[in-house]
């Protein structure tokens, strides 16, 4: 098996954990075979006096032969 990592920025104006979610949620919308995610730092923006809650997740998937 070989496979392949990206790295994706999720974000919400709720948590962190749903920042993660976000950014898993579109690889398994949009990949196949996607076996792991590690997130791997959290931030947050500030802009306009509000939150923007941004979780950077690396997402693992197989290659096809």
């Amino acid at each position: 098996m070989v496979f392949k990592k990206v790295t994706l920025i999720g974000t919400s104006d709720e948590s962190f954990d749903a920042a993660a979610d976000d950014a898993i949620d579109r690889a398994e919308d949009t990949l196949e075979n996607v076996y792991w995610a590690e997130v791997e730092e959290f931030g947050v923006e500030l802009k306009d006096a509000e939150r923007e809650y941004q979780a950077e997740v690396e997402v693992a998937f197989e290659l096809e032969n």
